[in-house]
């Protein structure tokens, strides 16, 4: 009976063994389409992170260089822009402010006519605040304040959708 046992328990190794490496095969494929997975999400999410950030600055640069053709790129016309605006010399606030898609193109149109745009060391500051696969977020400093953008991808494309921004905060009493 012990030989038979043995017979049978060598009969059932290979079969084991089998069962065994073809666990292992599973986990080694799941592990290996893991990482192609990951690889592809991560390559997609730098691409995206890369298109959100120019995005954000084709805005600030538009507005700069009194480009229409950037903010045409980045910002969709239906685009819904409101701020908070205050003279530098004041403590105080006007009333909230909204800018139409029109007056975008107008500003820009402006600022290159004038042939005066912001000096080299203008801020220009752009802080991704949240991307996913269809929506971001992003905040921007710029020579007229804080602007925090909202963006879609439409068609591949990351576009800014909506704005709200503020003038610097006024400096403390006793600050330089």
């Amino acid at each position: 009976m012990n030989h038979r046992g043995a017979d049978r328990m060598s009969h059932s190794e290979p079969a084991r063994v089998n069962r065994w490496c073809l666990s292992i095969a599973r986990v080694a494929a799941a592990m290996v389409g893991l990482v192609v997975l990951t690889r592809g999400a991560a390559a997609q999410s730098t691409e995206d992170r890369n298109a959100v950030r120019q995005a954000a600055l084709d805005y600030i640069e538009g507005f700069y260089e009194g480009d229409t053709v950037k903010l045409v790129r980045s910002i969709r016309p239906e685009v819904f822009k409101l701020g908070f605006w205050r003279h530098n010399d004041s403590t105080r606030y006007g009333a909230s402010e909204q800018m139409p898609w029109s007056e975008f193109l107008a500003y820009a149109k402006r600022v290159k006519a004038s042939n005066r745009p912001p000096p080299p060391n203008a801020p220009k500051d752009v802080v991704l605040l949240d991307v996913l696969d269809q929506t971001a977020n992003a905040k921007v400093t710029a020579w007229w304040g804080t602007d925090y953008l909202l963006l879609g991808k439409f068609g591949g494309r990351w576009m800014i959708t909506h704005v709200l921004w503020q003038s610097p905060p006024p400096r403390a009493k006793g600050s330089s």
